[in-house]
């Protein structure tokens, strides 16, 4: 996962490449670390984007999120094989939407998931036929908040 620079965070902090080998060696049904909220952090962003198709499977879909057993807090059930390459998927999860089945955001601009303590961020892969995929690459980018920072 890379942390970017100053001059690179417009609008992310925190973005993450996955190539077709990554998305088999997560597995079906398998999870990765991806990112992490720090202590008094939250986050405001998360966007999804097939940059190359995904081939050798139809029913590779992600979650992203802060609960292990299913993360879909900022991203909910992507079906990543049947997005158009180079358009990306916004804030789609069960924190980020206003109610479920809607795309509605909550009030614009409205950071999600505020923590305490320094918290992971996971990406679920569920394919039966994650193992058949030739070649594909995914880019999730986060905005991640970090007003703890700022403490003296």
């Amino acid at each position: 996962m890379a942390k970017l620079a100053n001059n690179e965070r417009s609008p992310y902090t925190d973005a993450i490449t996955l190539n077709a080998a990554d998305l088999i060696a997560i597995g079906n049904g398998g999870t990765k670390v991806i990112g992490s909220i720090p202590a008094g952090g939250a986050v405001e962003l998360v966007a999804v984007i097939n940059t190359v198709d995904i081939v050798g499977s139809s029913s590779l879909v992600i979650d992203v999120g802060t609960t292990l057993a299913d993360p879909d807090e900022f991203i909910n059930a992507l079906d990543v094989d049947n997005m158009t390459v180079g358009l990306p998927t916004f804030n789609t999860g069960d924190t980020m939407l206003q109610s479920a089945g809607t795309t509605t955001v909550l009030a614009g601009v409205s950071p999600a998931k505020p923590v305490s303590a320094d918290t992971p961020i996971y990406i679920k892969v569920t394919d039966s036929s994650v193992a058949s995929i030739t070649a594909g690459q995914i880019v999730i980018g986060m905005r991640i908040l970090n007003l703890a920072q700022f403490a003296e």
